[in-house]
C-alpha cells in the first residue's frame, strides 16, 4: 500500500528541520498532496512533520482519480494517458504499481511528483490545527481520502 500525504499548514512560521523534512517530502505548498510508499522512513518523516501534514493509506483506485485529474507534467500540462511510461500500458496498472509500492511517483518520467489541490468544497469539517485524535485532521487521518476527494 502507499500513503496519500497532503499538507495542511502553510509556509509560515514553519521550523528549519521541518521545511527540510517537507522539501524532502515534495509537499512545497499548502494544500499539495504526493504519494509515498509505505515504508518505515517514510512513516518516519511523517510522525516528524505531524503537526503540518495529514495522511491515509491510499488505495489504486484513489490514485487513479488523482493521476487523472490532477496529476501534471512539465509546463503544468495534464497528465494523460498517451503519456504514460513505456512499461504501463493503461492508467489502472501506473496505478496498481504506485499502490503496491513497485514504482515511486517521483521516479516516473514526465510527472510531477507531486498534486496541487484546491481547498476542500465544504470546508473543513473538523478542526485543522489539531491531530485527528484530537477531532482534528492532521497527523494519520482515516477519513483523509473523503477530505481529499472534496479538494480534486
Amino acid at each position: 500500500m502507499a500513503y496519500l500525504v497532503i499538507r495542511i499548514k502553510g509556509t509560515v512560521n514553519i521550523s528549519h528541520w521541518a521545511n527540510t523534512t517537507l522539501n524532502n517530502l515534495n509537499l512545497n505548498k499548502k494544500f499539495h498532496a504526493t504519494i509515498l510508499p509505505q515504508n518505515e522512513e517514510t512513516l518516519g518523516m511523517l510522525r516528524k512533520v505531524k503537526d503540518i501534514v495529514a495522511w491515509s493509506v491510499a488505495d489504486a483506485g484513489f490514485i487513479k482519480e488523482l493521476l487523472e485529474k490532477r496529476g501534471r507534467k512539465s509546463g503544468s500540462r495534464l497528465f494523460a494517458s498517451s503519456d504514460l511510461p513505456k512499461e504501463y500500458s493503461s492508467m489502472d496498472e501506473l496505478a496498481g504499481a504506485i499502490a503496491n509500492n513497485v514504482v515511486r511517483l517521483s521516479k516516473i518520467e514526465n510527472i510531477k511528483p507531486w498534486f496541487a489541490l484546491n481547498p476542500p468544497r465544504g470546508g473543513f469539517k473538523r478542526k485543522t490545527k489539531k491531530q485527528y485524535s484530537q477531532n482534528g485532521i492532521l497527523g494519520e487521518d482515516k477519513d483523509l481520502i473523503d477530505l481529499a476527494r472534496r479538494m480534486l
